[in-house]
């Protein structure tokens, strides 16, 4: 602590996009393959840390400022609203009880649009909290305390992905044998293939938020009626396996197929999971000589895509401007890639 009496923590834990085998990492696929993508901006978290000389129960104050929401709880004692997964992230981390903290939260994104923001807010959050203690953390418990979150503290319905991507960072391939156990494995690409991957990649927000945890809770009651078979989860995973292989081989072009077959396959899992703003997209892509475009996490109404762009700059650049003409709050995001994962230090 510092002699004013103020400590500053930020931490920070990237978003994820492209995830080739989405669906497998779950419980009732039992073991599945995920090759995604770490891309910033990052979630921010910023903890202002004061001794807690009043003794006050509520001595955590947040500030959502994506929801322009400010609240005050105690940490102890967890409750169901206001945002309960922030809640719950800071119970589980838990904060020293002689010390009062200010925490303010930020997504470069909007909610909800099916980039693990939800996970590495937890990560971050998690993350931030271990090292206020002066605890280490791996990237794996990490990962797996903001799951726990989410799926035993909230009974969401969750993959484990989002969590691995948002703690290790990187170009991602993650291999689940049983659920929720996994190998994680950073691959490593040349300067010029990440700087070529990284120019080509764009994100497109679908124009409105989803709960993916509403389809998972679908999918799940298909699966159990049969009205879905799971052929399309052992496809996904299989095509995981392949955009390893093709970005490890360099080959930008065949990436981009992986994408497309892996966005018709998660149509065939549930065409519900493909919604009509994904395809006008598409359509877009088409047309601008698109290599290759996947919609983002589970899939639905809103959410996001990311779109591997044609190598020509100009056709990129025209394809960008024509999605931001579509209405309906479609539009690009800024994105790249993230070499790391969660971080976090002491301010100045």
């Amino acid at each position: 602590m510092r002699k004013s009496g103020l400590l500053l923590v930020h931490g920070r834990a990237p978003l994820r996009i492209n995830d080739i085998g989405g669906w497998t990492d779950t419980w009732f696929a039992g073991k599945g393959r995920v090759q995604n993508l770490a891309v910033g901006p990052a979630v921010e978290i910023q903890l202002k840390v004061v001794l807690d000389k009043k003794k006050e129960k509520k001595r955590v104050v947040v500030i959502a400022e994506n929801y322009a929401a400010r609240f005050r709880f105690d940490p102890d004692q967890p409750g169901p609203t206001p945002h309960p997964l922030i809640q719950q992230a800071i119970s589980l981390a838990g904060v020293p009880p002689e010390l009062r903290v200010e925490i303010n939260i930020f997504s470069p994104v909007p909610p909800g649009i099916s980039t693990g923001t939800s996970a590495s807010v937890c990560v971050a959050l998690i993350g931030s909290l271990y090292y206020l203690r002066g605890q280490k953390i791996s990237p794996s418990k990490l990962a797996a305390l903001a799951h726990k979150v989410e799926t035993e503290r909230l009974r969401q319905q969750c993959g484990i992905q989002d969590q691995l991507c948002a703690a290790y960072g990187g170009i991602l391939f993650i291999q689940m044998d049983r659920y929720p156990q996994s190998q994680v494995h950073r691959l490593s690409l040349d300067f010029e293939l990440r700087q070529e991957l990284e120019r080509r990649l764009c994100l497109i927000y679908l124009g409105q938020p989803h709960l993916s945890t509403h389809l998972h809770e679908r999918i799940i009651e298909r699966l159990e009626k049969k009205e879905t078979s799971l052929l399309p989860l052992e496809k996904m995973a299989a095509l995981a396996e392949k955009a390893k292989a093709t970005l490890e081989k360099g080959d930008l072009k065949a990436y981009g197929e992986v994408m497309i077959e892996n966005t018709e396959w998660q149509r065939r899992l549930g065409a519900d999971l493909i919604s009509a703003e994904a395809d006008r997209v598409i359509a877009v892509a088409k047309k601008y000589k698109a290599a290759g475009w996947k919609v983002n996490g589970a899939g639905g109404e809103g959410g996001s895509m990311t779109i591997l762009a044609s190598s020509d700059d100009r056709r990129r650049r025209q394809m960008l401007e024509a999605i931001g003409n579509l209405g309906r709050g479609i539009r690009p995001l800024p994105v790249y890639l993230s070499s790391e994962g969660f971080v976090a230090w002491e301010g100045a």
